[in-house]
């Protein structure tokens, strides 16, 4: 009884959860956009209180984009794209070293983000229960992955980093059986991907919808030419 209920749950939460998340994700953030531009901003507090605010911010941000985009591609990219210069446990041993530098960025800066949000009355004031909602899912979804960590040291052959990729993949490029890959895995890998997945499932209901407006277009454009008054 047990088992099936177990195999119930492992099939729904890791077989059907993500695409039901991916249809909210685009479908709600193509929805926000359209019925709600006023709404798509960062909503910074900034201006209300300054204090240790760039150092948090910061170390939130950038420790956010590193994780994101080694997930990214640590996931998602095949392993016989790399497999002839970099094998499973190198592999591993470079996310556990890159991941948990930019992961102690993350919980570290998204603490204290947390912390101004939860006591500084001005910044509270101004906060939605999603605001801080979401902050304290993405600060919790950090620290559990700083745990995984701790569940990898213990087995340094890249198997299971292996086969959390072979299930994103299969997610991602429907590639069908997705949810036999997480049969055997750990809890902590379970319980982070979960939350991974809860966050997207949130992301067009936040203020993390303005991720979509990235100004690349600064990159690219002209100086803007300031003349004195003469």
């Amino acid at each position: 009884m047990f088992d099936a209920i177990s195999t119930y749950l492992n099939h729904l939460i890791y077989g059907y959860y993500p695409y039901l998340v991916g249809t909210v994700f685009l479908i709600g953030s193509l929805m926000r956009y359209d019925h709600g531009q006023f709404t798509w901003k960062t909503g910074s507090s900034q201006m209300l209180s300054s204090k240790n605010m760039r150092l948090a911010s910061n170390l939130f941000h950038v420790g956010i984009i590193v994780i994101f985009f080694g997930h990214l591609f640590g996931m998602l990219t095949p392993h016989w794209m790399y497999d002839r210069f970099l094998d499973p446990s190198t592999k591993q041993l470079l996310a556990i070293v890159v991941g948990g530098i930019a992961g102690a960025m993350c919980v570290v800066g998204g603490a204290m983000l947390l912390h101004r949000r939860l006591t500084n009355a001005r910044v509270k004031a101004s906060s939605s229960i999603m605001d801080t909602a979401i902050l304290g899912l993405i600060v919790f979804q950090a620290a559990l992955g700083m745990v995984t960590i701790l569940f990898s040291l213990g087995h340094m052959d890249g198997e299971m980093m292996v086969t959390l990729a072979s299930w994103a993949q299969a997610i991602v490029f429907f590639g069908g059986g997705a949810a036999y890959y997480m049969e055997e895995v750990s809890w902590i890998y379970k319980l982070h991907i979960f939350v991974g997945l809860t966050i997207i499932l949130l992301f067009p209901f936040s203020r993390l919808v303005h991720v979509w407006s990235v100004p690349f277009g600064y990159i690219t454009r002209r100086y803007q030419l300031v003349r004195r008054r003469g």
